[in-house]
């Protein structure tokens, strides 16, 4: 059986991904980089509004490397050195080692991700997993690069209203569609024309392959495309500062009598988002999870 060793180093924000590039050149297999702090009080979660990336990595930052578990002690040593040196470190910073043995890591993966409810009507189910429930609809999706597999609070607020939201033949227009579910869950749940559009390209193709593989059609395109239709419903789970931005493109493709539901805000945010959007729309906070919000309107 196959093993090998991880590495664990301690590295501040200016040095960690010298060092990452530096233990990759002297032979590592990989190297990831996470917060020394996680799961404390100290722990700064990494997430960036698009087009404004985090400024850094983390105050503390842990460094882990993966190398072939026939690499001799002496021999790691120096390469830890080697690579140390490289970084621009007077020494090599405290580390730890462990014997990694092989495993199935496909098994492992996918041990992580169970079924998930979102109402008595509606689950997500990993394809390697039975439907606790046959008889509701089931979104078959798997975890992947596109963001939105159903478990986070946003997704699940923007999947309620659409259960309570699509009457059948409506139309639903999914803005910044990621993996594509909430598209699908409106094709599963009655909607007669979906359409999804993000501005990644990997999120388009996902989203394809997704709709595809639940036998949900659903126009998919480019946001650089420019979309001429309006929608009964439209949906967009992104961030504040886009929905913020995008408002009146957004709000342009509500039709008349027709409702919107935004998600991806904090509450503390609700009133920036609802203050940007009222030359165009009137949001109200429809619904609230774990402290993100839902704004509604109607047209």
């Amino acid at each position: 059986m196959s093993t090998w060793i991880s590495v664990t180093l301690q590295a501040d924000a200016a040095r960690a991904e010298a060092l990452s590039d530096a233990l990759m050149d002297i032979g590592a297999l990989s190297v990831s980089i996470e917060d020394a702090d996680a799961g404390t009080d100290a722990e700064k979660p990494q997430f960036g509004e698009p087009g404004h990336l985090p400024t850094s990595l983390w105050d503390h930052s842990r460094v882990i490397a993966l190398f072939d578990g026939n690499t001799a002690s002496d021999e790691l040593a120096a390469m830890l050195a080697e690579a140390s040196g490289a970084a621009g470190l007077p020494a090599v910073p405290p580390f730890t080692t462990e014997e990694i043995a092989e495993q199935n890591w496909v098994q492992l993966t996918q041990s992580q991700f169970d079924p998930i409810r979102i109402t008595d009507r509606l689950w997500i189910v990993p394809s390697w997993h039975q439907a606790p429930d046959p008889q509701a609809i089931n979104i078959e999706l798997d975890p992947g690069m596109a963001f939105g597999t159903g478990s986070h609070p946003t997704t699940r607020l923007c999947l309620e209203w659409l259960c309570d939201a699509v009457t059948p033949g409506c139309s639903v227009l999914d803005y910044g569609c990621g993996s594509g579910i909430l598209g699908i869950a409106a094709g599963l749940l009655g909607a007669g024309d979906v359409m999804g559009i993000d501005i990644d390209e990997k999120a388009v193709e996902a989203a394809r392959d997704n709709a595809a593989r639940n036998r949900v059609t659903m126009r998919l395109q480019h946001s650089g495309v420019p979309v001429g239709d309006t929608f009964d419903l439209v949906v967009a789970n992104i961030l504040t500062n886009p929905l913020c931005v995008l408002a009146p493109a957004i709000a342009a493709r509500v039709a008349t009598g027709g409702r919107v539901a935004l998600s991806g805000v904090l509450a503390t945010q609700s009133q920036q988002v609802i203050d940007a959007w009222a030359p165009y729309l009137a949001l109200e906070v429809g619904a609230t999870l774990d402290g993100w919000v839902r704004l509604e309107g109607r047209r």
